[in-house]
This record gives C-alpha cells, structure tokens and sequence, in this order.
C-alpha cells in the first residue's frame, strides 16, 4: 500500500460528535494532517470547514486513512467503504459484539485495521506495566480494576478496562475470570477473579485504577486522562502510523510504539 503522507488526508467518522470534534481541532493545528470529510448522521455543526456525509458511500474525493470516533452501530457501513475503497481504518470506538469483532477482523484480511480501545500512551503503557505486575504478584494478590466516566458514555465496562483486564490476565499464572457484579451473588471472591466496577457521573474523562490486594500490602496503578485531547492526539499518531502499513492485517498500539 505504501501511501504517501506528505499531507495526511484523513475522514472522521462520527465527527459531529464531541470526540470527532476534538480530532478535527487536534487535525487543525498539525501542518501535516488535511481533514477532507466528515461521516456522521448528524449535519457538521461548523460549516464550510469539511463536507459530511451521513453515507459514506457519498464521498468520492481522495483519503489516505479513516479515523472512526463514531459509534459501534456505525461499524457496518464503515467497513463496507474502507474495503470498497481500500482505505485503512483507525478504529477508536468501543462496545463492539463479538460478531462485529469477527467482522473487524475479516476486514483486515484485505485492509490495515489499526484498532485500540484507548488512544492514550499514558494507557498503554499502563497496561504494559500491569503485564509486569503480574508476572510477578502472580496468585498472591487479588486484582481489581475500577473506572470512572461521564456520564454520556453508553458502554459499562469502558473498552480500556477490558484492555486492562485481558492485560493482566495475559500474565497471571491461571485462567482468570472476570467479574462486572457481585450483588447477585453472596459468596466470597473468588481466587481468580478480576473485578470491574464502572463508575458513570459528571464529566469525569476518563479513570482507571488497578487495584491489587494482598496479605497486608496493597499497591496501585492509575491513570488520570484530563481533558480528551490525548485520545485525538494519539489517533492521529495512530493514522500517520497506519497509513504507511504495506499489507492487510490488525494493528494495534503496541505495534505502533515498537
């Protein structure tokens, strides 16, 4: 594929929305990043910036990447013009099926899919330190995970705790389950658990704390977003890095920073 990015040409699905927004002002501000079109079935609340087409079969213009902040519901029609065009895809939404998941991952079989459920590096190398965590507490500390968001956000548990989640339970020395309640279930927790309590109020950005619990020790990892203007500016980092990829297949945000 080996696109040239001189100037990035770059689509924003769901880009009437507020994370579409942030991305177009991050887009803005970098000299070499060009915004040629918005898909969002909301009309673009700024017009004359960038046409946006509810169909994104309706665009015919020239792009060399789509970076999708739309929703999951979204994901069809979405995939179907990435294929049609052949035009890789960032995806930053969360709360995919696992039918769509499967779908994600046919697409890749004829496209470059960078996909991450949180664009944030800060998050990532979380992650990279909860693999750490555990290798090492192993069965002697009980792990649990705790996030906070506005209270817009329409998935519970957010898609980063899941990625912190399957983080954790990559390194620990069993198979692990994890856990979204409690109240229906009077017992003790269970040794390989991994609970998530999701916390929806305000305009909390976004939160995660990583708890782990042992005999008289606890030690935690958290990580604060402060304003979303970290997500767009690794989903831009994210369609510079894509739009180089030479064949089809997934990406993700390790992949990027190795």
């Amino acid at each position: 594929m080996n696109r040239s990015i001189a100037m990035l040409k770059i689509i924003i699905a769901g880009s009437s929305g507020y994370m579409g927004k942030v991305l177009s002002g991050i887009a803005a501000k970098d000299p070499d990043v060009e915004v040629v079109a918005g898909f969002d079935i909301v009309p673009n609340e700024a017009p004359g910036t960038f046409p946006v087409f509810a169909n994104p079969q309706e665009f015919d213009g020239i792009a060399d990447v789509v970076v999708d902040f739309s929703v999951a519901d979204a994901l069809e029609s979405l995939l179907s013009f990435a294929v049609s065009r052949n035009i890789p895809l960032v995806l930053c939404a969360t709360g995919y099926s696992a039918m769509q998941i499967d779908g994600i991952n046919k697409a890749a079989e004829l496209i470059p899919i960078f996909r991450s459920a949180n664009m944030s590096l800060g998050i990532n190398l979380l992650a990279d330190l909860i693999k750490r965590a555990c290798s090492i507490l192993g069965e002697s500390y009980d792990v649990e995970i705790v996030e906070r968001h506005h209270r817009r956000k329409l998935d519970a548990p957010s898609g980063t705790a899941l990625m912190l989640a399957e983080a954790a339970s990559s390194s620990l020395p069993y198979e692990s389950e994890i856990v979204f309640e409690r109240h229906s279930k009077r017992r003790q927790r269970q040794a390989h658990e991994i609970g998530i309590s999701a916390i929806r109020g305000g305009t909390i950005v976004g939160e995660h704390d990583v708890i782990f619990a042992g005999h008289d020790e606890i030690i935690e990892l958290k990580h604060t977003a402060a304003s979303r203007d970290v997500f767009a500016a690794g989903a831009i980092r994210a369609a510079k890095f894509i739009s180089r990829a030479e064949k089809p297949g997934s990406y993700s945000m390790e992949d990027m920073l190795n």
